[in-house]
């Protein structure tokens, strides 16, 4: 049987080998274990699966040529009005929200590629829609499919790692490759994040088309995964009750609780900052003559994020070495709360240097979240359960940001003293949860190695 650090018998330990709740002998679990991971590797190597572990950082680099990531929000504003803006990104999160979980269990169903291959098609169409569309109703479509995009990779794109990992009998190097994955998004992002902010200000539409032609290579990429074997399930397992059942005995673990509870609330506070970026960076560049080119400051300064990021997570492992996996996580969120209360504290010039640091937390805190549930979660839920995690964050978001759309005025720009007041009741929401996470953290032994 596996055994904690504390000694503590693991309440599933054959769970990530077989998916299955079934009680076994202590030997036998050790024998079915050691049999499923041989008869795994076997098919591993037999099905290319070490192709998609080189596949998948470029699968992330392309994913990520989010081109229109600086310039989303003036583009709409610039279309319809500021409230809309904050209502398109709504619809875009609650559609996300809407297809999570189905598109998790879809994935754990019909397989990772079929999922990531519909990811990339669906992204492509809600691209060109956006680029052709005219008015709120077209908008709207096009936020529907890239948010169901979205849903579709989350959680697979992980599994699909993880799983390839495992069957070449490399899982102890989950850890490692989801922080080089993590390195290539943040290169994607500021590469992208400069250029779409020089496409906008030769033509709005631009940075949609170069978004397009980024998810056509995605897709290209999807379809060139294999599926990765998954270990057998017991006997009547996979069914949507067992699949439920497996589900209950995550969620009744307090660690995978906690990070639950965490990554929800640090997805939240890092899309608050996305979305409030642009008009706070408008708002700041008012009265300095340069207010005609914040398209292209804004891609800058994603662009320096990203940078300030992929640096970030060079030095990540050695920090999470140093202070232990919920010290780190505890730090990171404490960093994105402390950036947004600068933010609310002043919009002068000098504030637009603090959103540099705004990636930075998900460089302390994702990829080790992810590399911490793999090993524990069962192949047959796997992506349910991420799927599960970012549908709670987008569907706070979605409400928190229909909410705050209230205090925007209907017509023209955000003003600073809107975004003051959102960001407010946002920084005393985060210092409540944060001192809550961290006295729950006394108690749950959060790092697997006990330190």
């Amino acid at each position: 049987m596996a055994r904690s650090t504390h000694g503590r018998t693991n309440p599933w330990p054959d769970q990530h080998v077989a998916g299955s709740t079934a009680k076994t002998a202590p030997r036998d679990a050790v024998a079915a274990s050691q049999d499923e991971t041989r008869t795994m590797i076997a098919l591993g190597s037999k099905r290319g699966t070490g192709t998609n572990i080189a596949l998948y950082p470029w699968f992330k680099f392309f994913q990520n040529l989010t081109f229109w990531q600086a310039v989303w929000f003036l583009y709409f504003q610039n279309t319809l009005s500021a409230a809309d803006a904050l209502v398109l990104y709504a619809i875009y999160d609650l559609a996300t929200t809407v297809f999570e979980v189905p598109s998790g269990y879809m994935s754990d169903r019909l397989g990772r590629r079929r999922t990531l291959v519909a990811a990339a098609a669906t992204g492509l169409i809600g691209a060109m829609l956006l680029v052709a569309g005219e008015g709120f109703a077209v908008f709207a479509l096009g936020q529907i499919l890239i948010g169901a995009s979205t849903a579709l990779s989350s959680g697979t794109d992980s599994a699909l790692l993880y799983e390839s990992l495992a069957a070449e009998g490399r899982e102890h190097e989950v850890e490692r490759q989801e922080i080089k994955a993590w390195r290539y998004n943040f290169v994607a992002l500021a590469v992208s994040a400069v250029a779409g902010g020089g496409l906008f200000m030769v033509a709005q539409t631009w940075p949609f088309v170069a978004a397009a032609i980024a998810s056509a290579v995605m897709l290209i990429i999807a379809l060139g995964f294999r599926e990765p074997p998954r270990a057998r399930a017991a006997p009547g397992a996979g069914g949507l009750a067992i699949q439920l059942e497996t589900l209950r005995l995550a969620f009744s673990q307090p660690v995978l609780l906690w990070l639950l509870v965490l990554s929800v609330a640090i997805y939240v506070f890092s899309h608050l900052t996305f979305v409030i970026a642009q008009p706070f960076i408008l708002e700041s560049l008012q009265g300095t003559g340069t207010e005609a080119d914040t398209p292209l400051i804004a891609g800058l300064v994603s662009a320096a994020m990203m940078a300030v990021s992929v640096a970030a997570s060079l030095w990540a492992p050695d920090l999470r070495a140093r202070i232990g996996l919920s010290g780190i996580l505890l730090s990171a969120f404490a960093l994105q709360v402390g950036l947004i209360a600068v933010l609310a504290a002043t919009n002068e010039i000098i504030a637009i240097g603090v959103l540099l640091l705004r990636m930075v937390p998900n460089a302390f805190s994702r990829p080790f979240i992810l590399a911490r549930i793999q090993p524990v979660l069962a192949d047959a839920t796997r992506a349910t359960y991420v799927s599960l995690q970012s549908f709670a964050g987008r569907l706070i978001l979605a409400i928190a940001l229909y909410v705050a759309s209230f205090s925007s005025s209907g017509d023209g720009a955000m003003s600073y003293a809107e975004i003051q007041q959102i960001l407010g009741w946002f920084v005393a929401a985060g210092l409540v949860c944060l001192g809550a996470m961290a006295l729950a953290a006394r108690r749950i032994a959060i790092d697997p190695s006990g330190t």
